[in-house]
């Protein structure tokens, strides 16, 4: 979910309860040219007669993530979610859930704090990395690089299938992408260069097995240095990504409260949440996904 890997390297409407009407962007369920659907057709058939469909995980919506990471073009599309097979089988991403437990998590969050915290405007759940303040050198004394992308991992996946679901039955409408704020107060050249390898790392997981997960990034407290380089960098990146990406300084709170309501986002951050109750934002990581209401109850379209 990180800008920092991005910068290296006609709507139809879907009525819900007949009471409201959400826009479904194109490339999506519901909002497919019929090119757009024949590409899905001809792919879906494809990893079926390769035996590597799961219907219970490879529901339309992800195979058009994948369609929409490669343009719709079949071949490169299809060498994406092979990739993305393989990766999992080697890793074992289908047991981690059940099999790895993190016990250090709360020594990681001290040096690298990141969580969900509630959603957006749109119900996308909104998740935050403190850039500013990692310390990569303790985060490296109190786990290591394999438990960190095992955690990594396990987070995605449990975004999809929990948070997103969750978020997905609160909004009355299928939630697939995140708002992401990355918070680089505090941060440092020196500071940069020494998460950077890891950061660039977490974000090809993101980039190459999760693809278009990032509905909207604000990258606030951006320091003049940054937000030079993102000026140089802007125009090579395509204009779906760049229009997903807001570069904001210390004055960003009205920014944020355009698309966030206050009461959902953290104090530290502009908002009115402090957790009080669950020790923090940082550790109560409220939201859909811990109200029984919303659990475990999206069906998928397949």
């Amino acid at each position: 979910m990180s800008l920092f890997f991005l910068i290296l390297t006609s709507g139809h409407f879907l009525t819900i309860d007949s009471m409201s009407e959400i826009e479904v962007l194109p490339g999506r369920v519901g909002n497919l040219t019929p090119e757009q659907q024949h590409a899905l057709d001809e792919f879906k058939e494809l990893i079926k007669a390769e035996g590597i469909y799961t219907p219970e995980r490879h529901d339309d919506h992800l195979l058009l993530r994948f369609l929409r990471a490669r343009k719709f073009h079949i071949g490169h599309t299809h060498k994406m979610f092979v990739d993305c097979e393989n990766w999992r089988k080697e890793l074992g991403v289908d047991q981690l859930r059940e099999t790895f437990i993190f016990e250090e998590e709360e020594a990681v969050l001290s040096c690298y704090p990141r969580y969900y915290h509630n959603v957006d405007k749109k119900g996308r759940p909104i998740y935050i990395e403190h850039i500013g303040v990692i310390d990569i050198k303790t985060l490296f004394k109190v786990t290591d690089e394999d438990r960190m992308t095992k955690q990594h991992v396990l987070s995605y996946e449990k975004l999809i299938t929990d948070r997103m679901p969750a978020c997905s039955k609160r909004a009355g409408h299928h939630i697939e992408q995140c708002c992401t704020i990355l918070d680089l107060k505090g941060v440092s050249l020196r500071q940069f260069a020494n998460a950077f390898g890891f950061i660039k790392r977490t974000s090809a997981i993101a980039q190459n097995y999760y693809p278009e997960m990032m509905g909207k990034m604000y990258v606030i407290n951006a320091p003049m240095m940054f937000t030079s380089v993102w000026g140089m960098v802007k125009p090579l990146l395509d204009e779906v990504t760049v229009k997903k990406i807001v570069i904001l300084g210390s004055n960003y709170k009205a920014t944020l409260l355009e698309d966030i309501d206050a009461e959902n986002l953290p104090a530290a951050i502009g908002g009115t949440c402090d957790c009080a109750e669950s020790g923090g934002c940082q550790t109560g990581e409220p939201g859909p996904w811990k109200d029984p209401r919303y659990m475990n109850v999206v069906e998928k379209t397949a």
